[in-house]
């Protein structure tokens, strides 16, 4: 699992990290069962404050989407569901864009930075 953050975005670095597990969750990079990195060991590699960490997974946990267990650490539970509104947009933006021959890498580059595409 490759999280990437950004220490100069305007979003916190918990809500990045926040993010990019959802991401690598629903991506199937990690699966339901599998472990996350400890606490300490994710902050070091990170290089970001160890309770930024732990914020970020007690997030995912009030939602459902990781386990913290004591001994185990992180425990994915479940894939964060995608609410049907999103799904529904999505669909439609693909649709749009390929009928405005915008290439998909262009549109998910757009998504990525969330911003417009060039």
């Amino acid at each position: 699992m490759l999280i990437r953050i950004d220490p100069q975005a305007a979003e916190p670095i918990y809500a990045q990290l926040v993010r990019e597990i959802r991401r690598a969750v629903t991506a199937g990079e990690v699966g339901v069962g599998d472990r996350l990195p400890a606490a300490r060991e994710l902050a070091r590699s990170l290089d970001v404050n160890m309770h930024t960490v732990l914020r970020a997974y007690a997030e995912l946990r009030d939602d459902g989407v990781i386990e913290l267990r004591r001994g185990r650490g992180a425990v994915v539970t479940a894939a964060p569901n995608t609410p049907s509104e999103v799904s529904a947009a999505l669909r439609d933006l693909v649709a749009l864009a390929r009928r405005h021959d915008i290439p998909l890498a262009d549109l998910h580059r757009a998504l990525d930075d969330e911003g417009g595409i060039r």
